[in-house]
């Protein structure tokens, strides 16, 4: 799967908020700035070409649907920096959080009890 470009992924993360629109309806659910409708209407486009999205006419519109959910690509992405970043290691993406003071000893706590009850 092919990471997305910033544009892409404010537009993508627009889209699943809404689950499917025009481009107006995407614009309108940006949380911040939007970008112009003609450079939206070139992401969808090129979104749809990447296999993120699809699309049917209605008229002069297009509506776009996603073809992933939010929750997909956000666990592919972040498989695929614990892969590069971390050598495949969950562990080490933990440590590194650690060190770095960025997770307190109840989160990892309670990570603990998130494994535990699974077991």
């Amino acid at each position: 799967m092919e990471k997305l470009t910033v544009q892409e992924e404010q537009a993508m993360q627009a889209l699943w908020k809404i689950k499917g629109g025009v481009v107006k309806d995407i614009l309108d659910a940006y949380a911040d700035s939007q970008p112009p409708y003609t450079t939206l209407a070139s992401t969808m486009k090129n979104l749809e070409k990447k296999d993120y999205v699809t699309s049917r006419r209605y008229g002069n519109v297009y509506w776009y649907e996603p073809t992933i959910s939010s929750e997909s690509y956000s666990e592919k992405m972040l498989n695929g920096i614990i892969d590069n970043y971390f050598h495949s290691s969950y562990q080490s993406l933990v440590a590194f959080f650690a060190r770095k003071e960025k997770i307190s000893q109840q989160e990892l706590e309670e990570i603990v009890h998130l494994i535990e009850k699974k077991k």
